[in-house]
Formats: structure tokens, C-alpha cells, sequence
């Protein structure tokens, strides 16, 4: 029996994902899923290198202590170790994969430094400057700095930049924006850490030969082998481009990849490879290296595809301003898929949806594709069920069982309509550069895609498509979204703290926002405990419209100043009495906050000849003994 749930330590559950469907693919199917895995998988050293330039020599010095032969395992010291280690193996490093703060060791300096001295670890000798980076709370404390006033980059432990201010950073990529003269821009700085060298700003560009060569080469061979396998030409097309890329390092190829990748429709299986999203920059422009191989899911894209098929409907009734909307939307395409492996920057903690590529200019020109990843919502959903958690934060019975009713299909729907046409819907005003709104872009651009999937939550138009079965059941993402955004989404905040993270600051701006400009729904206590309470639900979609239209206005005509007045007034404040009411609560149901994931172990299956007959699927492989494995096996940066 296929079980979802696993392993849970500190704030983390670990869950498992079930490739559905993957038996009644063919062999060489199954071969090109396996190929484009290991091309995943290889890229994770990468991903930890690029969230602190510390990270690949702390874990290499932890896993030697924890897999000693000689070691105490019976000490609090050790069993502290252990879960630090396990913590930096899910956050790709020593700081938290959500709040970006730097881990507290539960061990001490002291029985570190013995266990390095007096045990025969031959790989590994005491450091002071890691012991100092694990230990010293003031030594890079935090991976994403966003602080309003404060140089980002000097104060983010990221390692995209050396050396280098924000003002200098800023000063660097405008200057190569305003040189550049062609019709496709490349997404500048997305592959490159930037350096002050002898008082010169340089790149180190990500490509074979420069930095991450020894990991790039590995992805380079397996996305060459997986062609071979390949399902038709065009996808053979893709990978060529993104290998040329790899090993050039031009983002012309990168662009020339997403123009061919936007356009493959016709083959099940595709994925993502590569430096994509840039929510680990403070400033928005270095791409996190991340990976998904995925197959569709034939049944779940019936309900994506209605979506996407009507994509000039939704964007010619949208209720922003006619001169930011698609005169003619084009290339929107949508797939619900299963994942068949995570990698980088995607796990062991991965998005539910995903909408590329993140150039606007792509998007308008050529369109878009959207994934919901059904097999992961349905892991998330099955280890939700009975956890007490809505019982405890929804406001009544009435309210619940609508929730229970609608719930998961409604947070479905709107994941497809977030990434399906929220991303790709609006345009930039002519001459809006499109890295305007600098470390407030990604937050302005989740709330203009969750707004937008909020306000068709409520037409009739879904109900008319088939994709609601009635007007009321909207009402259940309208509750459960507000409340998130003004109540339980804080159980993912330390006391003391602001909030960060662009997705969970995106929720709170919305909600926020509509509290403070109506009435709507208001906060109100019951038996001394917090809830939210709807009084309106037609006027809350009005207020979600008139917040859409700006939004997409600062979106549109690139307004910074308008867009961090948004962003710092609703987004970033705690109220820290509620803060520690919802943190209380929460601790009573003794669940964890964070969700990750195990992958499967892909085997191949050879007969006498030596040849391939079968990708064989082991769900049972343990967290710690894969994080191992993936460190042996795919470790090449150390």
C-alpha cells in the first residue's frame, strides 16, 4: 500500500509523491523520463552552492560526522547534528528554505571541534570559518535580505555576487539594458555571479569551462542522452538549444531554448532544466538552477486545456485598464502533469504550478505553458485530511463544511487559473523595463497572478465551462485564501520577525489590503480566539477587481514607488499579539508547517544482454539514505 506521509522532524513533514500512470508508458517513454532524471539530479550541488558560498563545505563536513563509524549516536549533540544535517539537505544549505533566516545548530562548538579532532575522519579537518558561519549568529544570518533601506546584496548571504553593492549590481544590468539594441533582450545577469575584481565589475557566467562546469557537463551528457529517446523532433530541438546554452553560456541560446520549449505541444513528456526563477536574488535577476521531469496526467488536463483554450475571454474581460490587456493572447497552453523527479532549487520542497518562461517578452510573442502538478496537490491533500487544522482556524460549521465541500477543487482551479493565465496575462507599457520594480517585482507579480485567478474564482463563467459545478462553491478559496493571508500563513514566521518570502508576502498584500479598504470581512474574536469572518462575498470579489487593475497598473507602467508603498504597508508587517495567538494555536495540533518530499528511486531493469526492458519505480528508499546517495552519486562540485 502506497503510503504519502514520512518522516517528520523540526518544522518539516516529508511526504512521497506516486508517479500515476508511469507503468503504462513505453519503454522508451520511460527511458527518456529516466535520462532527463539524472540530468535533474545532477544539478543540485549548483543549487546549494548558489544559496551560500559555505553551504557544499558545511554539508560535506556534517555528513563525514554523521556517517562516522566511530561516533556516539546515543549524545543530544549527535541527535542535534543529525537534524541540523537533515535541515540543511531540504533547504539546499544552511538557511531556511522559506524564511531564508540561518539555522540555529542544536550542537555545540565545543563537541563539534572533539568530534573532529578525536574521530577518524580523514576527509574533513576542524574550520574555523564554517565553524564561525554555523555558529556566530551575526555571520551572514540571512540568504534573502529585503529590508526596505538596507544595501540587499551586503546583507544577503546568497552567492550570486562578490563583493559587490546593491547600487553598483543595479548600476552594472542597467547599463547593459541601455546599451543592448536588438528586438530580444536576454534576461541579463540570469547566469552569471557578479564580482568586483581588481575594482571591476565582472561576470563569472554558469556554463561549461566557467563556473559549474563539473556539475553542467553531467547535466550536458544525460539531456544527450535523453534525446535519443526523445518523443519527436521538436523536443530533440529543445534540448540541442539548451545544451548549446549550457555550454556557451549565451543567453541568446537561452532565449532561442524557451522560443522552441514554449512552443513542444505535442509529446507527453517535457521539463524544466536550468537557471529559471529568481526569488533567491534580492534584486531579482540570478536564476536559481532547478529541475522537473513531468509526463502528463491525460485526465487532469482536460479541465487545464478548457482553461487555456479560453484565454482570450478571460484577458478581454478582465477588469484592468484596457491598455494593459493582450489585444491577442497568444501560445497559452496548460497542462495538469506528474512529477517523476525534483531536483535543485524544486526539492525536496516544490511549487504546485508552474507558468514559463518568465521573460515577458516571450510570454507576449510566443506565449506560454502552465503546469499543475496533480500528483503533488494530491500528496499535499491526502496528508491534510483530518489534521484538525480547519477546525480549528475556520470561523463556524457552516463555513467548515462548505470549505469541505469545495475546498480541494477550488484550490486547484485556482492554482490552474494563477499559473494557466495569471502569469501570462496584462502587458508591459512600451519602453517599461521589465525589472522596474526590483526587489518588490516578485511580490507585485504573484499578487497580479493570484488576483486574478481570485477574481474568475467568482464568474459564472467557470460554472458555464463545466469547471465549478455552482455560483457558491468560489466562496470556499475566498475564505480559506483570506485567512491564510491574515492568520495561518503566520505560523510560518519566528516571533519577532517580518514577513519575506515574496509568495507569503503576495497573500498578506491581498488580504491585507481588502480588510483595511471595506467591510468586506473583519477579524473578529470568539472564545477568546481570532477568526475571520465574510461579510460580503460579492463585494470582497470587487474589492479583488479594484486591486487587480492596480496592481496590473504598477505592473504595466513599471512604478516602483508605487509598488513599495503597496508592498511595505500590507505585505510586511506582524502584528504580534494575533502572531502569537495563531502560533499557540497551531502548536496544540502538533503538525509540522512545511511539506517536502522524497523521490523515487528510478531503476533500470537489464535482461542477459545487458539492455534496458524496464524503469523499475522503488518508493521505499528513507530521506536520509537518499540525501547520501544524492551526495555520493551526483555530488561534483567537492
Amino acid at each position: 500500500m502506497f503510503s504519502f506521509t514520512d518522516e517528520r522532524f523540526a518544522d518539516l513533514q516529508l511526504l512521497r509523491y506516486q508517479l500515476t500512470g508511469f507503468e503504462q508508458l513505453t519503454l522508451r517513454q520511460k527511458q527518456y523520463i529516466y535520462a532527463l532524471s539524472q540530468a535533474t539530479l545532477y544539478g543540485r550541488d549548483i543549487t546549494f552552492d548558489q544559496f551560500g558560498r559555505y553551504n557544499l563545505r558545511i554539508r560535506k563536513m556534517l555528513e563525514a560526522v554523521y556517517t562516522a563509524p566511530d561516533i556516539d549516536r546515543t549524545t543530544s549533540d549527535f541527535k542535534a547534528l543529525e537534524v541540523y544535517l537533515k535541515r540543511v539537505w531540504f533547504s539546499n544549505g544552511i538557511y531556511h528554505h522559506y524564511g531564508t533566516e540561518k539555522f540555529e545548530p542544536g550542537f555545540s562548538e565545543q563537541w563539534l571541534r572533539s568530534v573532529l579532532k578525536d574521530s577518524v575522519l580523514e576527509s574533513v579537518q576542524v574550520d574555523d570559518e564554517l565553524l564561525a558561519v554555523i555558529f556566530d549568529p551575526m555571520v551572514q544570518p540571512k540568504r534573502v535580505n529585503k529590508a526596505d533601506g538596507e544595501d540587499l546584496l551586503l546583507t544577503s548571504a546568497c552567492h550570486f555576487y562578490q563583493g559587490v553593492t546593491q547600487q553598483e549590481a543595479e548600476h552594472f544590468y542597467q547599463k547593459q539594458k541601455e546599451a543592448y539594441e536588438g528586438k530580444e533582450p536576454p534576461s541579463f545577469g540570469l547566469n552569471s555571479t557578479l564580482i568586483k575584481k581588481d575594482g571591476q565589475l565582472v561576470e563569472d557566467v554558469w556554463r561549461i569551462g566557467g563556473r559549474y562546469s563539473e556539475a553542467i557537463e553531467k547535466i550536458v551528457y544525460w539531456l544527450e542522452q535523453a534525446s535519443q529517446y526523445a518523443e519527436n523532433a521538436h523536443q530533440q530541438q529543445v534540448i540541442a538549444d539548451l545544451v548549446s546554452y549550457y555550454k556557451t553560456g549565451d543567453l541568446q541560446y537561452f532565449n532561442e531554448y524557451c522560443k522552441k520549449w514554449v512552443g513542444e505541444h505535442e509529446g507527453r513528456i517535457d521539463f524544466v532544466n536550468g537557471f529559471i526563477e529568481v526569488y533567491g536574488d534580492p534584486l531579482g535577476l540570478k536564476g536559481s538552477w532547478e529541475g522537473i521531469v513531468e509526463y502528463k496526467d491525460m485526465e487532469a488536463t482536460k479541465r487545464t486545456q478548457t482553461i487555456s483554450s479560453n484565454a482570450q475571454w478571460f484577458e478581454d474581460h478582465s477588469p484592468v485598464d484596457k491598455r494593459f490587456r493582450k489585444q491577442q493572447v497568444r501560445g497559452v497552453t496548460a497542462n495538469a502533469i506528474c512529477a517523476a523527479m525534483l531536483g535543485g532549487d524544486e526539492y525536496p520542497s516544490t511549487a504546485i504550478g508552474i507558468n514559463l518562461p518568465n521573460a515577458d517578452w516571450i510570454r507576449a510573442e510566443y506565449g506560454s505553458k502552465s503546469i499543475t502538478i496533480s500528483n503533488i496537490t494530491d500528496a499535499y491533500n491526502q496528508a491534510a485530511h483530518g489534521n484538525g487544522f480547519k477546525e480549528e482556524f475556520v470561523i463556524d460549521g457552516q463555513t467548515l463544511a462548505h470549505i469541505n465541500k469545495y475546498g480541494d477543487l477550488c484550490d486547484v482551479l485556482h492554482t490552474d487559473l494563477h499559473e494557466c493565465l495569471g502569469h501570462g496575462s496584462g502587458q508591459l507599457l512600451p519602453g517599461t523595463d521589465p525589472d522596474a520594480l526590483k526587489a518588490y517585482g516578485n511580490t507585485i507579480e504573484e499578487a497580479r497572478a493570484d488576483l486574478f485567478g481570485l477574481y474568475y474564482m467568482a464568474d459564472g463563467k467557470l460554472v458555464e465551462l463545466g469547471l465549478l459545478p455552482d455560483g457558491e462553491a468560489y466562496k470556499a478559496e475566498y475564505y480559506s485564501y483570506m485567512m491564510n493571508g491574515l492568520l495561518t500563513q503566520l505560523i510560518r514566521i519566528q516571533p519577532g520577525h517580518q514577513i519575506e518570502e515574496a509568495h507569503m508576502r503576495n497573500r498578506a498584500l491581498i488580504a491585507h489590503w481588502c480588510l483595511e479598504n471595506g467591510d468586506t470581512m473583519e477579524l473578529v474574536k470568539r472564545n477568546g480566539k481570532t477568526y475571520l469572518q465574510v461579510n460580503d462575498y460579492e463585494g470582497l470579489r470587487k474589492q479583488i477587481a479594484l486591486l487587480l487593475a492596480e496592481i496590473q497598473r504598477i505592473k504595466s507602467e513599471g512604478d516602483y514607488e508605487a509598488a513599495r508603498q503597496l508592498v511595505e504597508r500590507y505585505a510586511v508587517k506582524v502584528d504580534p499579539v494575533v502572531h502569537q495567538e495563531i502560533l499557540e494555536r497551531y502548536e496544540h495540533l502538533n503538525l509540522a508547517p512545511y511539506k517536502g518530499f522524497i523521490n523515487p528511486k528510478m531503476i533500470p531493469v537489464r535482461n542477459e544482454k545487458g539492455e534496458v526492458t524496464d524503469i523499475q519505480l522503488d518508493y521505499t528508499e528513507g530521506y536520509a539514505e537518499q540525501m547520501l546517495r544524492y551526495s555520493q552519486d551526483y555530488g561534483t562540485l567537492i
